[in-house]
């Protein structure tokens, strides 16, 4: 088949390489910073090539020192920049946790409205790769604890392409969790993608019998899981939440008064979740539209494990979401 020549066929890795790349070329006030974004390119490769196209002054090796870089963007972004501060993983974050809750999110707040922190962080999260527990957790629900920042989750090439920018108009911090699962992911995405919208949900599978909320890499296990359903007679809808903090309660709520029956899947720890989160706002909001039991699929709490059969253990994963569905249909 002859593909349109409107699109290109890319990574999502690439995708928010030229997200980066295109933020860099429209403000000279933005500058990437970071363990390993120059001369290695980042540890997952995103940032390959930007050094030798923008110079040390705009692409900033740092050191190992979360706290300290961190703390440094949000210096800078008080100052007049507007830095995209890259952080390897999400369990590396918990080092500058003081910088971005005490800090970040603050500052606007206890400034009494004169400060604000246009910064944005990026980091991977998730695990699914086997490299064990520091490198493999999804933080981002205890992220969306806090407020004073947004938390965004991009699934799709569309998404990867376009929050950054978005993120980067944002006046306050804004945080992007990018699972590391995603960045081998090809797709098309037309040659003109820009700026997305980051404050809505989006359906990205219309479905009349039970509704599955979900964000990030857990998505394509839900439309997986929405197609075997399918076959057998259960017509699913699958909401990409996009975003965790403000969460986009509207569309899952007018979700679940359509179908009556909810699912969330949740790759962080089930315990204190932004699950248990959305569960209570379902509870509070569409209680009398249930005839189940919101039902909630998490990681296991557990460390995420080295070992694959055990990892894959510990994941939510296409064939849970199928079982619980089913047994919810059927009670």
């Amino acid at each position: 088949m002859k593909e349109n020549p409107q699109m290109i066929r890319l990574t999502y890795r690439e995708a928010v390489r030229e997200a980066i790349r295109e933020a860099l070329r429209k403000d000279d006030r933005v500058f990437l910073m970071g363990e390993d974004v120059g001369r290695y390119g980042g540890c997952f490769a995103v940032s390959k090539g930007l050094l030798q196209e923008f110079g040390p002054e705009r692409i900033r090796d740092t050191p190992l020192s979360e706290s300290a870089f961190v703390g440094a963007g949000i210096g800078a972004a008080m100052g007049g920049m507007r830095p995209i501060v890259e952080i390897m993983t999400v369990n590396f974050s918990l080092l500058a946790a003081d910088q971005i809750l005490n800090n970040a999110a603050t500052i606007l707040h206890m400034s009494g409205g004169q400060f604000n922190i246009p910064l944005v962080i990026r980091m991977a999260t998730g695990g699914g790769r086997q490299v064990a527990a520091q490198h493999s957790h999804s933080l981002e629900g205890w992220y969306a604890h806090i407020p004073g920042i947004k938390v965004l989750t991009p699934a799709t090439l569309e998404d990867a392409r376009g929050m950054l920018w978005t993120a980067l108009e944002d006046p306050d911090p804004v945080l992007i969790f990018e699972n590391s699962n995603l960045y081998n992911m090809e797709g098309q995405l037309p040659a003109d993608a820009g700026p997305v919208d980051i404050h809505r949900a989006r359906v990205r599978r219309p479905g009349s019998d039970v509704t599955i909320i979900t964000y990030s890499a857990s998505l394509f296990k839900a439309l997986d899981a929405a197609e075997i359903l399918a076959r057998e007679g259960i017509d699913a809808e699958v909401i990409d939440l996009r975003t965790l903090r403000p969460l986009d309660q509207e569309t899952f709520l007018a979700s679940v008064t359509k179908t009556h029956r909810a699912v969330i899947v949740d790759e962080g720890w089930r315990s204190g979740s932004i699950s248990a989160e959305i569960a209570a706002r379902i509870m509070e909001g569409a209680f009398y539209e249930l005839d189940a039991p919101v039902e909630r699929i998490c990681s296991a709490e557990v460390p995420m494990p080295y070992a694959k059969h055990l990892e894959q253990a510990a994941l939510p994963q296409t064939e849970t979401i199928v079982a619980t569905i089913k047994r919810m249909m059927h009670s």
